[in-house]
């Protein structure tokens, strides 16, 4: 509440000065080069920008290029896990800085197409988004109501809600495409039955990240959409904001569902199992720069201010993370004060991030960037704000 309230103080400030309505947002149009701006004329200092580039540059994640092996060694630790989805070797760092829809400084390919892994889930999030946008649902309804088949079965995935799912604190139990909910990231001590008999939660009331109920998520809003989500993503996100026909949605080998007599494959929310979107930085940045805009693009309005400010709420399990998407809490281990508490971000695992920052109008995209240091990087880049 308190993330919202401070956007919409910002904004109404802005809206008394008179900025608002004289600062203009560039929208690169589809299949033509991304405009460019000096830092300077943006009022940013062009040299401190420089060296947070470098700063990108000299610390790529650690993580083997061949994504398969980055992949089973970061999930060693999980029983029974194995990849399910297609996966690609990476390219090397690269990133976008954008001021008021122009690029300021941009490093790498920036039209390669690389894995993402969940940064997928904020993509997914706003598919949910427009659903809500036309009243297919609401986040406070009983999802079981709407997937009416075994998923939802039981006393505890009864009460589930679509807000639980989306803010990752509904504690569903169950196995989804060969995968266990508690062999999803178990705790670092303890064995199989430790895990697999656990005290399961109120719905809402424990975070945990689980990629698991996340495609849980996934295939509950195809069975809402009745059609494949890249589908819905394409023809109501991506071709409206430009964004070049690359980019892929993949699930699993086994994630293929039967809906209205077509199969469809359930997408996932990440690359935990391989799968799950593989973009370029370029069209990463549309979709930022969507955000920043609150949801327009140009004149048209493609996902409701509304929505984006329910989704960039502090959950009540976990005050970082709203529906798919972190914050920049002060409680988070990534806050950076200097960006604002209206800065939100995707994250995805080997450093993949979108990051949003409406108080300095800008959108940083970086790929393969150490995690860890991910937050000192944004440090950099708020030095550059005059």
């Amino acid at each position: 509440m308190k993330q919202r309230i401070n956007l919409v103080f910002y904004l109404f400030s802005l809206l008394l000065s008179g900025s608002l309505e004289a600062q203009t947002v560039y929208f690169p149009p589809a299949n033509t080069d991304w405009e460019e701006r000096s830092p300077s004329s943006l009022d940013l200092n062009g040299k401190a920008l420089a060296e947070a580039v470098d700063f990108a540059l000299e610390n790529e994640y650690s993580g083997s290029r061949d994504l398969r092996i980055a992949i089973l060694k970061g999930f060693a630790h999980e029983p029974y896990h194995k990849i399910l989805g297609p996966t690609k070797k990476r390219g090397g760092p690269a990133g976008m800085i954008l001021k008021d829809g122009f690029v300021v400084s941009s490093w790498g390919d920036t039209k390669r197409v690389d894995m993402t892994f969940s940064v997928t889930k904020s993509y997914l999030s706003t598919v949910a988004g427009l659903a809500v946008d036309q009243r297919l649902f609401l986040p406070s309804e009983k999802v079981a109501n709407y997937v009416w088949d075994t998923t939802f079965d039981g006393e505890h995935n009864q009460k589930i809600k679509w807000k639980d799912l989306l803010n990752q604190s509904s504690d569903w139990s169950g196995n989804l495409w060969g995968g266990y909910d508690w062999a999803d990231r178990p705790p670092k001590t303890g064995g199989i039955d430790d895990w697999k008999y656990r005290k399961l939660n109120p719905p809402g009331t424990f975070y945990k990240y689980n990629d698991v109920r996340v495609n849980v998520l996934a295939y509950s809003l195809l069975n809402v959409w009745r059609k494949s989500l890249p589908q819905v993503l394409k023809e109501k996100v991506m071709d409206p904001i430009g964004a070049s026909s690359t980019w892929r949605w993949y699930g699993y080998e086994n994630s293929w569902v039967n809906i209205d007599g077509n199969w469809v494959q359930s997408v996932s929310g990440g690359g935990h199992s391989g799968g799950g979107l593989f973009i370029s930085t370029e069209d990463h940045a549309r979709f930022g720069l969507l955000f920043l805009n609150q949801g327009k693009w140009k004149e048209k309005q493609i996902i409701s201010p509304e929505w984006i400010a329910e989704a960039t709420t502090p959950s009540p399990a976990n005050p970082s993370y709203g529906y798919l998407w972190w914050l920049n809490h002060p409680d988070s281990s990534r806050y950076v004060k200097e960006a604002g508490e209206d800065m939100f971000y995707a994250a995805g695992f080997g450093g993949n991030f979108i990051v949003i920052l409406p108080q300095h109008n800008m959108v940083v995209v970086t790929r393969w960037l150490a995690p860890k240091v991910m937050p000192e990087f944004i440090q950099k880049i708020m030095t550059a704000v005059k």
